[in-house]
């Protein structure tokens, strides 16, 4: 059989479009048919009268290509019922759209006391103009407090407004932190193409808010861009049958300890009542800050290197007695608050001599280009595990500036290489079997 035969053979089928992977197995088919015969001549009664008849040959290998083609059409229409492919593909050609979101927070502060939290709010996402988020944190007594973060990838831009505080904090961020700006944990283009690339598995149909739905799963942390070790996630989203595009999204993430045998930090997040495909104005993503509000602005430099993050270490020790936490010090103003209201180094106990004699505009101000190291830390961190997925560790609870020789941080720059910073804050590279060793003789 030839490559002519194939063809009147899928024509005969009907299909206007054969995927080429059909093309493919019909092709292996009429080569291998005969060769399959000729083994399992003594099993099979019709051997002589198939390999005689190039007709029933022909036929033969028909309906096994007619088989291949239902087969991935059904594949691609039932089964699971959507295709996440296809789910990426419609949330991509979209413009702008809206959607409520919830988070409920429970964990340990850095004083080992149990918090919990709650907010809710909207997310207004625009290709063209950016992000407006839309707080509200809840409080026990029925309270509230309402607060706006617009991110403005174009413009390296990040502006939150407090309006219970009459605060609000413009960031002018690094180039990588733009580049990776639209990766965001809660857009549900990069949520939905991590599943696709996850391993994942259908929850069959189900109908939410009265729609018919088909939903997935995934329980892998790269879902939610995190390291497997120290995360564990399950990630849900429920996609329209008819427009193939999401109507809910469920995140729960527990953040283990250093040792990964403590759960520190627990959250559930929720999108739901999704408007796709709406009008937006630039307006909209401009922020509107009253004259009565102080606020701060960080620079952060272009490129945070890692000399840089070392600088943040040393700061940490000077301000506050040890090395900064750069996992625990995402939540930067309340943790900085906090530890610095508690220090009594030098340093300390000068820069909050310093701040009594400012307004509350400079004061802030003040603070916050004196803490930048610190920030920088943060974020150098972030994008080795989060971006660069560099594998890396540190050791800031357990290791001081008097242990010279010990691991204080370190971060994989190949596959048998590892970067060490340690205590003392000298820094070599070393090998992958050097690092066990270093990390073997680690305080227990």
């Amino acid at each position: 059989m030839n490559r002519k035969n194939i063809e009147e053979i899928l024509e005969k089928i009907g299909s206007a479009d054969v995927p080429p992977d059909v093309h493919k197995i019909a092709e292996e088919v009429s080569t291998d048919f005969s060769k399959i015969l000729m083994q399992t001549r003594k099993q099979h009664i019709l051997w002589e009268l198939i390999m005689r008849s190039p007709i029933v040959k022909l036929a033969v290998a028909a309906i096994v290509i007619i088989a291949c083609v239902i087969g991935l059409s059904l594949w691609r229409t039932t089964g699971s019922g959507i295709a996440l492919a296809d789910v990426l593909a419609r949330i991509e050609k979209v413009k702008a759209f809206r959607c409520q979101w919830s988070e409920k927070m429970t964990g340990e502060d850095l004083n080992k006391k149990p918090y919990s939290s709650e907010s809710r709010g909207t997310f207004l996402i625009s290709q063209e103009y950016g992000w407006k988020t839309i707080f509200e944190d809840l409080d026990p007594n029925g309270g509230k407090s309402t607060s706006e973060l617009y991110r403005l990838p174009d413009k390296k831009t990040m502006v939150s407004v407090l309006h219970k505080q009459k605060k609000y904090s413009r960031e002018e961020f690094d180039d990588r932190w733009a580049q990776e700006f639209w990766k965001s944990d809660n857009d549900p283009r990069t949520v939905t193409k991590r599943i696709l690339e996850c391993k994942h598995e259908s929850l069959g149909r189900s109908t939410i808010d009265g729609i018919e739905v088909e939903g997935f799963q995934s329980n892998d942390p790269n879902c939610l861009g995190y390291p497997r070790d120290k995360v564990k996630v399950d990630v849900k989203m429920w996609a329209d049958i008819k427009t193939r595009l999401p109507v809910r999204y469920e995140f729960t993430r527990a953040y283990y300890d250093q040792m990964g045998d403590k759960i520190i930090d627990r959250e559930h997040f929720v999108m739901h009542d999704f408007q796709w495909d709406i009008p937006v104005d630039a307006a909209e993503f401009e922020p509107v800050i009253p004259d009565d509000y102080t606020g701060t602005v960080v620079k952060f430099p272009s490129h945070i290197t890692e000399e840089i993050a070392i600088q943040g270490l040393k700061l940490g020790v000077e301000l506050f007695g040890n090395y900064p936490d750069p996992e625990r010090f995402r939540n930067f103003s309340t943790v900085l608050q906090s530890a610095l209201k508690k220090s009594e180094t030098s340093a300390a106990m000068r820069l909050k001599e310093e701040l009594k004699g400012l307004s509350e505009d400079d004061k802030a101000q003040r603070l916050s280009d004196a803490t930048l190291p610190i920030r920088c830390l943060v974020r150098f961190y972030m994008v080795l595990e989060r971006w660069d997925k560099k594998d890396p560790a540190h050791y800031v609870k357990i290791v001081s500036p008097k242990d010279t020789d010990k691991v204080l941080m370190r971060w994989k720059v190949s596959d048998n290489e590892y970067r060490v910073i340690y205590g003392d804050l000298h820094v070599e590279t070393v090998t992958k079997e050097k690092l066990a060793e270093l990390e073997a003789a680690l305080p227990k």
